[in-house]
């Protein structure tokens, strides 16, 4: 399907909220019980009454982006805190919707990068933090293992002015691993969808498509300065593990750890209230000085 302009989605969207057999909003695309009639059928003129046929899910046709369902309907009305420029034409898939990092989220991260320096976005998704280490100054080079997401990274980073500065790869993060150099390697590797919000502990073996220590292990061996991004639920214990998986081991400032102290940051990140993840940072990519033990908050509205 061909992408159209904004107004002729607002206008998909407005004719498919006239039709009575799919009463929803863009907003709550679930039915209701104040959908369903409240007059017992027995006062029904049976002259008039129709037949009713089983809808099935809620629906309505994006032009750009195919159909938008139930299940990823929540996060259309997020579309500009994912990408400010999204009536421009982004491009995403269903997983992107849910898996890309907010934009000014993405934009805290690509702050932690000097200019000038070499990154590897070893999951890169639809673009999301590609586009902003571009734009911080970096040449990014966006990896990830399925070619359409690498093709909607183009048509966005396009759409920024930073495709010159990246370089897209289609492959395995893990089997290209051994033959990258890089200043910084920045970790959001798949959560495993909405459902990891169901976990009241989220451990690093849940992450796709590596448990997080062999993920991290893997990037290590890159660089040291290594920025990850993880679930707002994820267990911060194992997490400060990870800064001993190298030898010697990384600069993760947590002071109350070891002696002399190691460095540990956190950065927790919220949008319109909600924690959206958690940010592991190591090596250079620690802000503050050696030792200071450090919780920050990213408010973005």
């Amino acid at each position: 399907m061909q992408s159209k302009d904004i107004a002729d989605v607002e206008l998909a969207v407005l004719e498919t909220s006239e039709l009575t057999a799919f009463p929803c909003s863009v907003q709550n695309l679930r039915r209701t019980s104040a959908d369903k009639t409240k007059t017992p059928p027995s006062l029904l003129n049976p002259k008039k009454q129709k037949r009713r046929t089983k809808q099935g899910p809620c629906r309505k046709l994006i032009p750009e982006q195919g159909l938008i369902t139930t299940k990823i309907a929540k996060y259309w009305h997020q579309r500009y805190s994912l990408f400010s420029r999204y009536d421009d034409g982004i491009q995403m898939d269903e997983e992107g919707w849910f898996s890309a990092t907010p934009e000014e989220i993405a934009a805290t991260h690509a702050a932690r990068a000097s200019s000038g320096t070499i990154v590897i976005d070893c999951f890169s998704g639809v673009g999301g933090n590609a586009i902003q280490f571009a734009l911080r100054g970096c040449h990014v080079v966006a990896i990830d293992i399925d070619p359409q997401k690498i093709g909607y990274s183009i048509n966005n980073a396009k759409i920024y002015g930073v495709e010159d500065n990246i370089d897209f790869i289609v492959g395995d993060f893990f089997q290209l691993a051994p033959f990258l150099k890089a200043d910084v390697v920045f970790l959001s590797p798949p959560w495993g969808g909405p459902s990891y919000k169901k976990i009241q502990n989220f451990t690093l073996d849940l992450l796709k498509p590596r448990d997080g220590y062999s993920i991290f292990q893997v990037a290590q061996k890159i660089t040291p300065n290594i920025i990850m991004f993880l679930p707002r639920n994820v267990d911060i214990n194992q997490v400060e593990e990870l800064c001993w998986l190298s030898s010697p081991p990384l600069n993760f400032e947590l002071s109350w750890l070891s002696s002399p102290p190691l460095n540990f940051e956190i950065e927790e990140s919220h949008v319109q209230g909600y924690t959206k993840g958690i940010t592991a940072y190591f090596g250079y990519t620690v802000s503050g000085s050696p030792g200071l033990s450090k919780l920050s908050e990213v408010v973005t509205s």
